[in-house]
């Protein structure tokens, strides 16, 4: 992937609009997110268009199932040549190592880098409260410190956070661990359903590897102007 540590989510119905996004947006920022309205929409096909066009593609599908099923998605998704996807911590110790013994396997077979598996430990439209009401307790970052420690022992390579655990985990974890962090907003940006964010700017300082940025750039009335802003 680019230098460039921004990735858009393409958090869009259609295949054309994401195009059109890509399009514009692809000389100012580092890749793009598809997630599970856009994917459930144009499937596969769109991600092979956006890799065709020589960008990193971030296939965000947060797998959690069973160990079996959910290494047979991750070689899916690594024959098809996505840069990085993602999977539930939640779903175990035997789930992780299944999903990056898939992705190293598989894209080994295919003659490419792995893909990055990355751990989604809590989501950041949750909060302490909300964790409690589906019998987590404590607080969340106690949850994200426990996830993020047993994504550590399977093996993984990278975690999704909140930006405001960033500097906790660069507590304890390897420096290779890279850390992507959504949830990210400009100091006049609403929060919409996020509750835990950050700017860009405080997100790098803290630890973030990238950055995912869907609403402030995607519905903005010039997308690439909002993406150069938040780059600069």
């Amino acid at each position: 992937m680019k230098k460039n540590p921004i990735i858009v989510a393409l958090d869009v119905p259609t295949a054309e609009r994401a195009q059109q996004l890509a399009t514009e947006l692809a000389p100012v920022v580092g890749g793009f997110k598809i997630g599970a309205e856009l994917f459930t929409s144009a499937g596969p096909e769109l991600v092979r268009r956006l890799l065709d066009t020589g960008a990193a593609v971030f296939l965000d599908l947060k797998f959690h199932d069973i160990p079996n099923t959910v290494s047979r998605a991750v070689a899916a998704a690594t024959r098809l040549g996505v840069h990085i996807l993602t999977i539930h911590t939640s779903g175990g110790l035997a789930m992780m190592q299944a999903a990056e013994t898939a992705a190293q396997e598989t894209a080994k077979a295919c003659g490419r880098s792995a893909p990055l598996v990355l751990g989604v430990t809590v989501l950041t439209s949750l909060d302490t409260q909300e964790l409690n009401e589906i019998g987590i307790t404590g607080r969340v970052s106690q949850q994200v410190e426990r996830l993020a420690r047993l994504a550590v022992r399977a093996g993984l390579r990278g975690l999704v956070c909140s930006p405001l655990e960033l500097a906790g985990l660069r507590g304890f974890l390897p420096s290779s661990m890279q850390l992507v962090t959504p949830g990210i907003r400009g100091p006049d940006d609403p929060p919409g359903d996020q509750k835990r964010t950050l700017s860009a700017r405080e997100a790098l300082a803290a630890g973030a590897d990238w950055l995912v940025i869907g609403r402030p750039i995607i519905a903005a009335k010039s997308p690439r102007a909002a993406a150069e802003k938040i780059l600069s």
